[in-house]
């Protein structure tokens, strides 16, 4: 559900970050730090402190310090439960368990589950899943950043700009890429969200 949420977010205009028009979309609504109205005259210097302080920093630090303190009580709780990327992984690692019997292409042996053998007609169908959630997620991680309508737009068409299908393009083998050999280690040596989790769970004894 979490993963469609990351899918749908755009879209909906429940969290993404326009460059065309350089603006925050939150739940739906324009969030601005109020810098425009100060360039315009609109807004004394003391009114747009506190708005940057108000829509910016209060929010920023109560999201932290409350998604630290999860993390304090209850460890990677995000990482289980709520991250996009791990219920992809969970979706691979059963798909990879079917074909070979382990979990990641690195393992030395395998992990049994009671009632299954390694089946290698299952191959074709997890390396079709690495390459199409690569492809989704990169559409995906580009309309968080462009007009969804315009990305989608263009792709249905066939007329992506250039820069929207070399985006797409090198951001579709890098994540497929991941996806099939690398995303244990993605989520234990490189997420930061995972690492700063890992943390905070460490410091309470």
């Amino acid at each position: 559900s979490f993963f469609a949420v990351f899918l749908l977010a755009p879209a909906l205009n429940l969290l993404r970050f326009d460059l065309t028009e350089t603006q925050l979309w939150v739940l739906g609504f324009r969030w601005s730090l109020g810098i425009d109205a100060f360039a315009r005259g609109e807004a004394t210097a003391l009114q747009t402190a506190w708005a940057i302080t108000w829509r910016g920093i209060l929010p920023a630090l109560t999201l932290v310090v409350g998604f630290l303190a999860v993390a304090y009580r209850f460890g990677r709780l995000y990482c289980g439960w709520l991250c996009p990327h791990f219920s992809l992984v969970e979706t691979l690692n059963d798909l990879l368990h079917r074909a070979t019997g382990r979990l990641s292409v690195w393992d030395t042996s395998p992990t049994p589950r009671p009632g299954r053998s390694a089946d290698r007609r299952w191959w074709p169908v997890f390396l079709a899943a690495c390459l199409v959630f690569g492809f989704v997620w990169a559409i995906t991680l580009l309309t968080y950043l462009l007009p969804p309508a315009e990305v989608y737009g263009n792709l249905f068409s066939g007329s992506l700009t250039r820069n929207q299908f070399i985006f797409i393009t090198a951001a579709t083998v890098v994540l497929s890429l991941e996806f099939l050999f690398a995303r244990h280690l993605f989520c234990r040596f490189v997420c930061a969200v995972g690492l700063f989790q890992s943390l905070a769970w460490m410091s309470n004894k």
